[in-house]
């Protein structure tokens, strides 16, 4: 079996995992491996039944049309070969034999060393001598250590230094080259603000309830969130729009990216002509998209595009941040976690939940009067939801 062809620009692709064993026997159809590429995971099926080979490991690197496995077509289940153990061969130990001789002067001290020996509390037993047949002679004595007590250096406890390599993923690569791209080829400017959640947060306690019970979906920030940018991305087109060559492209629809955070890294699906849909219709998109990037099961399609992004790094608790341009897109709104601060309103202190949001644009397409005239109307229309729904 050879790597299948997933996409125009995919040249190559991840062994991610072998969902069976070398040698294990497989049905026609079966999943057996998941391939990863740059922009999606995808599923691999078996082509026939029979006992499966292994070619490509998890982890290698295979270009389309290279190959992974082979299905050997055999009926029932495949052997699996025994290795017998290696028998273990005896382990010789060599004693060293010691011959003793008598000799009546061995272990014997002169007066001199005995004397010495006695002040340092030591046995003529403990010591080597050297002189004549063994004696022990007064330098002997002198070179012999006393039995005093030697202190042990204190304990210490050995944190673990230790490393480990994981090789990086091509998802993992591809987010890498593309962001470090982004920085080196646009001028990359952001602008911030904040927005007073209270009045979204009031209305959504006051009908989320009812929301939820003719819709069957909770409703969330991002449909609020979406919307209020579709109507800002109207006003303020140069936002929704790129650069091709010596042309910039104006968008007249709004296909709103959603970064999200994936068990394999960030990916971005997208909400296609988000100016068209309701809330219930958005807040569905956004779980269907956040549930398939979970599961690793989004497509290509689904990832490719894009007018706009929206990034929510306030669910990982982030208080502000400077997102990076999803490219070739010229902007993106960075929403934050909201906190409740003290702000003033009609020359009182309140205390309000605010959230900082802040745009990221590229400075060649968006001048600052447009950057902070969307950021202003995004603001706006989140103080304000009942404009959304009117349309004003």
């Amino acid at each position: 079996m050879k790597v299948p062809t997933v996409g125009e620009s995919i040249s190559e692709v991840t062994i991610g995992k072998w969902n069976k064993n070398n040698g294990d026997y497989v049905n026609a159809e079966e999943v057996i491996c998941e391939l990863e590429s740059d922009k999606a995971t995808f599923e691999v099926t078996a082509e026939s039944a029979g006992i499966l080979n292994i070619i490509a490991k998890e982890g290698d690197v295979v270009p389309i049309g290279g190959m992974i496995c082979e299905i050997e077509s055999k009926s029932g289940s495949g052997e699996t070969k025994t290795t017998p153990a290696k028998k273990e061969e005896p382990v010789i130990v060599n004693k060293e034999q010691t011959t003793t001789t008598t000799n009546y002067a061995k272990g014997t001290a002169s007066p001199a060393a005995n004397k010495i020996l006695s002040e340092k509390d030591i046995k003529t037993e403990e010591v080597v001598g050297t002189g004549k047949d063994g004696r022990i002679t007064k330098e002997d004595a002198l070179n012999t250590q006393g039995n005093k007590k030697t202190e042990t250096p204190p304990t210490t406890t050995v944190t673990s230094r230790g490393q480990r390599r994981e090789k990086m993923t091509s998802l993992r690569k591809t987010v890498a080259r593309r962001l470090v791209a982004v920085k080196n080829e646009t001028a990359m400017l952001t602008t911030f603000n904040e927005v007073d959640m209270k009045p979204i947060m009031d209305l959504r306690a006051k009908y989320k309830d009812a929301f939820k019970e003719k819709h069957q979906v909770g409703l969330g920030f991002m449909s609020f969130f979406t919307k209020a940018c579709c109507v800002a991305l109207q006003e303020f087109p140069a936002v929704n729009a790129f650069i091709d060559g010596e042309e910039l492209v104006y968008n007249s629809y709004c296909d709103i990216s959603i970064a999200v955070s994936a068990p394999k890294g960030l990916v971005v699906p997208v909400i296609r002509n988000a100016e068209t849909l309701s809330f219930d219709q958005v807040e569905k998109e956004v779980v269907r998209l956040a549930l398939k990037a979970r599961d690793n099961k989004l497509s290509i399609e689904e990832m490719q595009g894009g007018t706009f992004t929206i990034t929510n790094g306030g669910i990982f608790g982030s208080m502000l941040s400077t997102p990076i341009i999803n490219a070739p897109q010229s902007a993106i709104l960075g929403m934050h976690n909201i906190v409740e601060r003290a702000v003033v309103q009609g020359g009182q202190v309140v205390i309000r939940p605010i959230m900082y949001v802040a745009l990221s644009y590229d400075h060649r397409i968006i001048d600052g009067r447009e950057s902070v005239g969307f950021l202003v109307r995004v603001k706006q229309l989140l103080e304000d939801p009942q404009r959304l729904l009117l349309g004003v």
